[in-house]
């Protein structure tokens, strides 16, 4: 398979859809390599699914680098991306810090959550040479501020916030945007605003791609699973097959449904 990049994604923007799933070490980094999804997100989720925490504000960058050391090392062919732990994007300096060495260890763009107020950070990571994507919406950083794990976007302010934020982050220089757990149709709006690709996970079926936690679609969260889950494992899958199965269903377009989003 031919190694994806940034400007594969770019090609596929109203052409394909693509699919991104976590990984945390090499042994998963290489079946999803061997799978056809695009993209591996080397994600701070692993505060909850690896260390075993109630949300991703505990984890540092020290352990970002490791874990996307591993996940170098068993990748070929997916573009690797990589979360900006809590606090290290609160200013330019920490952030281009942070970035420099998840990009050492292996990271081909990182992931950063907030508002309008990252336009700054956008850019001086751009200006660096380091491609960046904005995570929208709901983003677990800021859980405590939300008061929970809650769908954003609903109300009229909520949705004005949240499409200013993308224009800005766009404007900014922004390489991709993420929203999760926004309302289908503010996903649509935003992906329909955008020139660059768009990645949803809990915000309806009209972005240009779709991310779940590997945990979560192979079925081996012992927890509750959110509504935005689907299990794609079967009995006697390999972990390739199931990314297959997920890699299938968006590019069919039967995957996310209805049941897997929420209304405005």
């Amino acid at each position: 398979m031919k190694r994806t990049t940034l400007a594969t994604l770019r090609g596929y923007k109203n052409q394909q859809k693509f699919t991104c799933v976590t990984a945390y070490d090499a042994t998963f980094a290489h079946w999803a390599s061997d799978s056809s999804v695009e993209v591996i997100l080397v994600g701070d989720s692993l505060g909850m699914v690896i260390q075993g925490n109630d949300s991703t504000v505990s984890v540092s960058n020290e352990a970002m680098c490791y874990h996307t050391r591993a996940v170098a090392a068993g990748n070929k062919n997916c573009l690797i991306m990589s979360d900006v732990p809590f606090m290290q994007a609160a200013t330019v300096e920490r952030a281009l810090a942070s970035a420099q060495a998840l990009m050492q260890a292996g990271a081909e763009i990182v992931k950063i959550e907030g508002d309008e107020r990252l336009a700054p950070i956008v850019q001086a990571l751009n200006s660096a040479g380091v491609p960046v994507c904005v995570h929208l919406g709901l983003t677990p950083q800021f859980v405590h501020r939300f008061g929970g794990y809650k769908v954003q976007g609903r109300d009229q302010d909520s949705r004005e916030a949240t499409l200013k934020a993308a224009r800005s982050a766009i404007d900014a220089g922004c390489d991709l945007l993420l929203l999760e757990c926004v309302p289908a149709d503010l996903a649509r709006q935003v992906s329909e605003l955008s020139d660059v690709p768009v990645i949803g996970i809990g915000a309806g079926p009209d972005t240009d791609g779709q991310v779940l936690v590997m945990h979560d679609m192979l079925g081996l969260n012992p927890h509750r699973l959110a509504r935005f889950v689907k299990v794609f494992a079967e009995p006697g899958d390999t972990p390739a097959d199931s990314f297959n199965r997920f890699d299938q269903a968006v590019k069919a377009g039967q995957f996310p449904a209805p049941e897997h989003g929420w209304d405005a």
